[in-house]
C-alpha cells in the first residue's frame, strides 16, 4: 500500500536527490515546496509545476519554514546554512532522500561508505549479487536515486547503496515527525542491515569542519545497527582498525564535533591483506582471496581473476567479497563477477593509445590520496595532469610519490599554485623532469600531447575537485575523453 503524506515538506536543493524526493513526495499527496538558489531548467520547472510542487527560487529566508512539517535536504547543501540552523532551533525534522528510501525499503539493505573505492566496490558487490540470482538494486551516491523505485522493490531482492559522508549526516540527525505515516515517522537513527566502511582518510575538509566531524558522519552507517545486522570494517585502516579490534567506535572531540562513542552491535566481519588472528573476514594468501565465516574457510578466487589495476583495486575486491558474501552471494558468482568486471568510468579508465603512449582517465581522483593510488598503479613513466579545486587536504605525500613516478606534471585549474608549491624542489633525485602549468584541462591535454613519448602513461588524476570548471568529476572525465578523441583524429 502506498503511503500518503498529508504534510507540508520543504525540499532544500533541487539537485538529483532533491528532485527525486520532490517527485516521490508529491505523488504521495504531500504538499511540496522546492527551494533552490538558482531556477531549474524549463523542463524541470514544468514537470514540478505539473506535480503541484511550489517553487521558491532565490534567497532561503526563515519565511520558508512557515507551516512546514519536515525538511528534505540535498547532500550538496552545506549542513550549517542559516536556514537549517533555524530549522533545528524550531525542532523541525531534517532528513534526506536516501534516508527516506532506507526507512521504507522492504528488502535487505547493504550500505557502503569510505573515503575511496566506494563506487568500484559497490558496483562489484551488486554484480556479485546479480550473478548469484538476486534481483539487485544499485543506487545512493551512484546512479539514479532509489526512492522513485521503492514500490517496485520486493522483500527477496537485494539493495546496495553507496553512501557519502554528506548523505550519512542525515542518517543520525532527525527530530520527531509524528505527522508522517509509518515507517517514516520513526524518530530514532537508522543504519543499513549490512554496513561497510572501506577506509577513512582526510577528505572533504572544505565542507567538514574537522577530521573528527568527517569520521563521525561516516560512522553513522554503523550507529543504529542491531544485533542481527552485520558490520564490515577494514582492519588495516588507521581509523577503522581500532574500532574493529575494540568492537567500539571512538571519535575524539574536534571543531564542530563533540566526542562520540558507541558499541558495534552487529556481527563483525573484517577485510585486509594479512590473515587475521581471529574473527570472521577476508584476507589474501598465496595469491588467493580467502573467506572465513564461523568455523569454515573458503578460497573464493585468485588474484589472476582480477582485471583491475592497482593495489587499491585489490583492496576493493577484498572488501567486495566480504560484503557480497554477507549479503548472500555464492563463491562461484563472486568469481564470475570479478572475472567479468572491467571497472567503472573515470576510474583508471583506459581511453586511448596514441603513438605508443597510453591515455588514462582517473577523473574520480578528487583528493591527493586518490591520485596517489593511481600513481602507484603504473611502473611506466607518467605524464600527470593534476589540478582542479583544492579541498584543503595535504599534498606532501602526493608530491613525494610524483617525484618518484612521474616524468612530467602539468598543473591546471585553481589548484595550480598549490601544486607548484608542493612540487617545489622535487625535480632532483627522482624521475620528475619538468613541471608546467596550463590554464585549463584542454590546454593541459594539448601540452601533454606535445611531450608524450612511446611507453608513457598520460594520466588525468587531478587530486582536486572539478568545481572550478565542471559540474562534477564525470563531466570533467567526459571532456577529457573528448579531448583525447580529438587527438586521435589528427
Amino acid at each position: 500500500m502506498s503511503p500518503t503524506f498529508s504534510t507540508t515538506i520543504l525540499i532544500v536543493g533541487l539537485a538529483r536527490e532533491g528532485m527525486a524526493a520532490a517527485r516521490w513526495l508529491a505523488r504521495h499527496d504531500a504538499r511540496v515546496i522546492a527551494s533552490d538558489l538558482r531556477p531549474p531548467a524549463d523542463d524541470v520547472r514544468i514537470e514540478l509545476e505539473n506535480l503541484g510542487v511550489t517553487l521558491a527560487i532565490g534567497p532561503q529566508t526563515p519565511a520558508l519554514l512557515t507551516d512546514v512539517d519536515a525538511i528534505v535536504v540535498s547532500p550538496g547543501v552545506p549542513q550549517d546554512i542559516p536556514l537549517l540552523q533555524q530549522a533545528r532551533a524550531a525542532g523541525l525534522p531534517i532528513t534526506a532522500e536516501p534516508r527516506i528510501f532506507a526507512q521504507g525499503c522492504p528488502a535487505p539493505l547493504t550500505g557502503i561508505t569510505g573515503s575511496s573505492g566506494k563506487t568500484t566496490t559497490t558496483t562489484l558487490v551488486a554484480r556479485m549479487l546479480e550473478a548469484s540470482g538476486f534481483r539487485t538494486w544499485l543506487g545512493g551516491n551512484i546512479g539514479a536515486p532509489l526512492l522513485e523505485q521503492l514500490e517496485r522493490i520486493q522483500p527477496a531482492d537485494r539493495v546496495v547503496m553507496e553512501l557519502s559522508s554528506f548523505q550519512l549526516l542525515y542518517w543520525d540527525e532527525i527530530a520527531p515527525w509524528p505527522a508522517a505515516p509509518p515507517p517514516w515517522n520513526r524518530t530514532d537513527a537508522i543504519s543499513p542491515n549490512i554496513a561497510a566502511i572501506l577506509n577513512i582518510t582526510p577528505n572533504h575538509l572544505d565542507r567538514h569542519p574537522s577530521m573528527q566531524h568527517y569520521a563521525a558522519a561516516k560512522a553513522n552507517i554503523l550507529a543504529a545497527q542491531k544485533e542481527d545486522d552485520i558490520a564490515i570494517l577494514n582492519r588495516e585502516d588507521a581509523v577503522t582498525s581500532p574500532w574493529a579490534a575494540a568492537r567500539r567506535v571512538e571519535i575524539l572531540a574536534g571543531p564542530g564535533q563533540p566526542a562520540r562513542a558507541f558499541p558495534i552491535r552487529g556481527r563483525l566481519l573484517t577485510f585486509g591483506f594479512a590473515k587475521p588472528a581471529r574473527g570472521e573476514g577476508v584476507w589474501l594468501e598465496d595469491g588467493r582471496i580467502h573467506l572465513r565465516r564461523a568455523d569454515r574457510t573458503d578460497v573464493i578466487l585468485s588474484t589472476d581473476d582480477i582485471r583491475l589495476r592497482g593495489r587499491h583495486n585489490l583492496a576493493n575486491t577484498l572488501a567486495a567479497v566480504t560484503i557480497a558474501a554477507a549479503a548472500g552471494a555464492t563463491p562461484d558468482a563472486m568469481r564470475e563477477a570479478v572475472r567479468a568486471f572491467r571497472g567503472v568510468p573515470h576510474r583508471l579508465e583506459e581511453v586511448a593509445r596514441i603513438d605508443g603512449a597510453l591515455w588514462i582517465n582517473d577523473s574520480i581522483a578528487t583528493a591527493p590520496e586518490r591520485a596517489l593510488a593511481a600513481l602507484r598503479s603504473f611502473d611506466e613513466p607518467i605524464i600527470l595532469l593534476a589540478g582542479g579545486r583544492d579541498k584543503h587536504l595535504p599534498w606532501d605525500e602526493w608530491a613525494e610519490e610524483v617525484r618518484r613516478r612521474a616524468r612530467a606534471v602539468i598543473a591546471f585549474g585553481e589548484a595550480s599554485p598549490i601544486i607548484l608549491d608542493a612540487l617545489r624542489d622535487k625535480t632532483t633525485g627522482g624521475r620528475l623532469e619538468t613541471v608546467i602549468t596550463a590554464p585549463d584541462l584542454p590546454a593541459a591535454v594539448q601540452a601533454a600531447s606535445q611531450i608524450a613519448r612511446p611507453g608513457d602513461v598520460t594520466l588525468l588524476s587531478p587530486g582536486g575537485t572539478s568545481y572550478d570548471a565542471y559540474t562534477d568529476f564525470a563531466a570533467r572525465g567526459r571532456h577529457f575523453r573528448e579531448l583525447v578523441g580529438q587527438l586521435q583524429q589528427r
